[in-house]
């Protein structure tokens, strides 16, 4: 007994511990034959002192001679299942480990991702409100007849800009309002050298889409589309149907202007792997004459938070 109690703590708590948990396996190997070496010694010298003490009471020992191998066998069989059990534990407990490290590290990831959302939400609305602020500026030196209306879409953009975007998903008849007054105010501004077709197909009014996802485009357009005889065309589309939202913009372009300038469609590229990974696809295309923007979004439920 004192020889299986002795094995079997050193085996648990100091040689799989400290050695086999922690992939010493060489170590491991060399200390488990000093134990072993030195429980057979203790096991042989606790057999003889019974050899003995029952010898002097002229008792026959035959018996226990025949099974000192039995009682090797059995010291090292409860040293094996107690060490299997002991095992078995420090895995569960190293499971449990992993999976509290594995939930930190997921709750971490998408805290930075996060954060990093909504700094490239700060940016756009700066770069928005900078333009549109010129737009009404430039009205009121004029004291147009417009100028109140023009406080009243940009009244309602910063409702939106205030109370809407924060949110991770926002109804795409939302977004396509705010598009609107957008339009509205580029309208204002462009007066007769604007021509913008604006064409909407929605099956369903609970589809939801990330906020301010379409306007770098259109904001895009508007700023580097080029004016041909005296007009800036600007075609756009948005479709949705059971698995996805289309969104296609068109506008005049020259081969002398680069339309891929500003902040505006590298922070969409990025929110769109923040907010949609690997549920959409974005072309960009431009020739001579024309530059084209397809945002297609596959996402995973289309009219419950998209």
């Amino acid at each position: 007994m004192p020889v299986t109690i002795g094995t079997t703590y050193i085996s648990i708590y100091n040689l799989i511990p400290n050695y086999l948990i922690t992939k010493r396996y060489w170590l491991f190997g060399l200390y488990c034959i000093y134990t072993l070496i030195v429980s057979i010694c203790a096991i042989a010298f606790s057999i003889f002192l019974g050899l003995f003490f029952l010898s002097s009471l002229k008792i026959d020992i035959n018996t226990i001679s025949r099974s000192a191998i039995f009682i090797m066998i059995c010291v090292y069989l409860v040293v094996i299942i107690v060490s299997a059990f002991k095992l078995l534990k420090l895995n569960l407990e190293q499971s449990k480990t992993n999976v509290k490290l594995e939930a930190k590290i997921l709750e971490t990831q998408l805290k930075l991702k996060e954060q990093e959302l909504n700094y490239l939400k700060m940016q756009i609305h700066p770069h928005f409100l900078f333009n549109t602020l010129n737009t009404m500026y430039g009205f009121a030196l004029k004291k147009a007849d417009e100028t109140p209306e023009m406080i009243l879409k940009l009244s309602n953009l910063l409702d939106y800009l205030l109370y809407q975007v924060d949110k991770p998903f926002v109804s795409l008849k939302d977004e396509i309002n705010h598009i609107e007054d957008y339009i509205s105010l580029e309208k204002m501004r462009f007066n007769d050298t604007l021509n913008v077709v604006f064409s909407k197909h929605i099956h369903s009014e609970s589809i939801e889409i990330a906020p301010m996802l379409f306007i770098p485009f259109i904001e895009n357009s508007f700023k580097h589309g080029a004016i041909k005889n005296g007009v800036l065309d600007i075609d756009i589309s948005i479709e949705t149907n059971l698995n996805a939202i289309i969104f296609e913009i068109k506008n005049s372009s020259s081969k002398d202007l680069n339309n891929n300038e500003g902040i505006g469609l590298e922070n969409i590229k990025k929110r769109l792997e923040l907010v949609y990974p690997n549920q959409y696809q974005l072309t960009i295309n431009k020739n001579e004459t024309d530059f084209v923007v397809l945002l297609e979004l596959n996402p995973k439920s289309i009219n419950t938070n998209a």
